[in-house]
């Protein structure tokens, strides 16, 4: 049986989803999990209070760490260690239900070809990259809308005249994509504002 097969049915008959596998030099094989993820019931009843995303833990991870060593071994595939994660900050995009899990998201984007000067408009025509928010697209396809406005530093001034650079779209469709990812966006908004006058 292949690697790709004996993982997955390991990972989703312990009730998770498989979102990467990845073989590492050194005979590392790396096998990131999530929990499953169904779209929200749209209900005409009264909305009921917001569900708590909930998360890997350590202990799915030991879990499913135990039972793939397990089937590895049965199988008979090589490898030196076995790393099981969850996703992270960064999760990859891999299926068009995590494009509809993630959308409203920021994410990252790299296309496989540069979007061409048909399509460029304000854009360089040999971007490739971009980082902005994910949208379902009026086509029924999937879009990434972006700002070029510089980020604010801390302490900035920033004029009340000033014109916002225009948001931009772009439509793309998985098969367009070389990589997607969450954007790995930290907010340290709890520390701002704490550090106070300095001692006399």
């Amino acid at each position: 049986m292949a690697l790709q097969q004996i993982v997955e049915q390991t990972v989703t008959g312990l009730g998770y989803d498989l979102v990467e596998i990845e073989r590492s030099a050194g005979g590392l094989l790396r096998i990131t999990i999530d929990l499953p993820w169904a779209p929200p019931a749209a209900e005409a009843a009264a909305p009921a209070a917001p569900l708590l995303e909930q998360f890997v833990t350590v202990e799915d991870c030991e879990k499913v760490t135990r039972q793939l060593q397990f089937a590895l071994e049965v199988d008979g595939v090589e490898y030196k260690r076995l790393e099981v994660s969850s996703p992270g900050i960064d999760r990859p995009l891999r299926h068009e239900q995590d494009f509809v899990r993630f959308a409203g998201s920021v994410i990252d984007i790299t296309l496989k070809a540069p979007i061409g000067a048909a399509a460029a408009g304000q854009v360089n025509a040999t971007r490739k990259k971009f980082r902005g928010t994910l949208e379902r697209a009026e086509t029924g396809g999937w879009q990434i809308v972006w700002s070029d406005e510089p980020p604010v530093k801390p302490g900035q001034r920033v004029s009340k005249k000033r014109v916002p650079a225009p948001l931009q779209a772009l439509g793309f469709t998985l098969d367009e994509l070389k990589d997607a990812r969450l954007a790995p966006i930290v907010d340290f908004k709890g520390r701002a504002g704490k550090a106070g006058p300095a001692p006399a």
